[in-house]
């Protein structure tokens, strides 16, 4: 029978390249980190790891068996410290990493009333549109809209957003109402771009190219310049739900099926994730909700495109 401790131990041996680091990891003689790979091999009837004098490398068994020794231990984590969530107390730094527009708008309540529930917890908010390196910066989490990055970090989705276009009623009383995608082509069009990323938008899967006169990295931007009645935007719902509710932009395109985007909370892979972390990621999808709140308030929720 395969035992825990041997799939440790040659997910530690794999993962450092080198019995002797193993060893010392799992605070264990390099002796017995040996022999665990060796029954695990036996218990499977496959050579996991061949051993040369001068280094090991993975057998195609021992590539294949990596990805899914590494999810076993990381979802028995997972449940502990779900489990030990319930018992810990929440004290101590949380340093999170957040969007601007939307950080401000959404992140940053939530952050507040979790410091209101826990007096004894200081937090670090940063909110900016770059991507940050956790690790390196020092961040308990970051929270992400759209796409990921392969990474070795953790991704939990929380909830979405769909991308919504809008005008103000001055501007589709003076260029007309857009009745379909090619439409756009012949519209001011209002574009985020950020970094290197293309100001192309979105509908589904597909990209397709627009154009106008205002491109911004900044979404508020593009919000205010909508509502000046400069262009046609292409919006996330959370930056527009007050404008539209408000009468300040017009939702268009409506028949159209919505783009999605997934907002996620990413964490760094590590055994025994802290309170802090476990029960703040959880109030922010209970907050927000899926659909989400914002989008429920306007009735934005209708069939979409991922």
């Amino acid at each position: 029978m395969i035992q825990l401790d041997q799939l440790a131990a040659f997910v530690k041996v794999a993962e450092l390249g080198s019995y002797t680091r193993a060893a010392e990891t799992l605070d264990l003689s390099r002796t017995r980190v040996s022999r665990q790979v060796m029954a695990l091999e036996e218990a499977l009837g496959a050579r996991l790891i061949q051993r040369t004098t001068r280094r090991l490398h993975l057998t195609e068994a021992g590539e294949r068996y990596l990805a899914r020794a590494q999810a076993i231990l990381l979802a028995l984590d997972e449940a502990a410290a779900d489990v030990g969530s319930g018992t810990r107390t929440v004290s101590g730094r949380l340093r999170i990493n957040g969007p601007m527009s939307f950080g401000t708008r959404y992140l940053a309540p939530q952050v507040a009333a979790f410091m209101q529930a826990h007096p004894a917890l200081e937090v670090r908010l940063d909110l900016n549109d770059r991507r940050v390196d956790l690790l390196e910066e020092g961040y308990d989490l970051a929270i992400r809209i759209g796409s990921l990055p392969d990474s070795s970090l953790i991704a939990k989705r929380l909830t979405r957003c769909q991308l919504v276009f809008c005008a103000s009623t001055e501007y589709l009383t003076q260029y007309g109402t857009p009745a379909c995608i090619e439409d756009l082509a012949q519209h001011r069009c209002l574009r985020y771009r950020s970094g290197q990323t293309s100001g192309d938008w979105r509908l589904g899967n597909q990209l397709f190219n627009v154009a106008g006169p205002l491109e911004s990295n900044n979404g508020d931007m593009l919000t205010h310049a909508a509502e000046a009645g400069l262009g046609i935007a292409q919006q996330p719902s959370f930056l527009v739900t007050e404008s539209i509710a408000c009468g300040r932009l017009v939702p268009i395109l409506t028949h159209l099926p919505s783009t999605l985007l997934d907002i996620h909370a990413l964490y760094p892979a590590r055994r025994f994730l802290p309170a802090n972390v476990v029960r703040f990621i959880d109030q922010l999808a209970d907050a927000w909700g899926d659909p989400p709140v914002w989008e429920q308030e306007l009735g934005l929720s209708r069939k979409t495109q991922q």
